[in-house]
């Protein structure tokens, strides 16, 4: 019995530390997409964005060399060549700390997704925000086309 308990303690112990160590980063365009014809991007502020992710993602747009800009959404198509929207998940661990972002790339008269990225790291594997958006806007951009 003694033996038993003890291995459920080494089981859940080792669970305990493994579910801190979750990763995952993903880029995948739509069939057809050619991200080399998008040069200006319109990043549509979230309205609970408290932390200013959005500065973040148009600031990592203009160092790669495009034209950004940001501000509420929009009804009407814009003048970027996409429109790009977030969702960014926030956890408390002593600090906190970006858990996931994802990133769509929109296209401004369809509203139709035309690539997307996420990011996850865990308490363990946590990266800055900045890092974050420069993960997920990277993997964007390095993905090959959907089949």
């Amino acid at each position: 019995m003694l033996k038993r308990l003890g291995y459920f303690l080494l089981l859940g112990a080792s669970l305990t530390v493994t579910a801190g160590c979750a990763n995952r980063a993903t880029g995948t365009l739509t069939a057809g997409t050619d991200l080399s014809k998008l040069k200006t991007f319109y990043v549509v502020q979230a309205p609970d964005d408290k932390r200013n992710t959005y500065r973040l993602i148009k600031n990592n747009l203009e160092k790669r060399g495009f034209g950004a800009t940001t501000g509420p959404e929009l009804k009407s198509p814009s003048q970027s060549d996409a429109v790009v929207t977030y969702v960014d998940k926030w956890m408390w661990d002593i600090t906190m700390y970006m858990l996931e972002l994802t990133i769509i790339f929109r296209d401004p008269k369809t509203d139709f997704p035309l690539a997307t990225g996420n990011s996850l790291h865990a308490s363990l594997t946590r990266k800055s925000p900045e890092d974050m958006v420069d993960e997920v806007l990277t993997n964007i951009f390095h993905a090959k086309p959907a089949q």
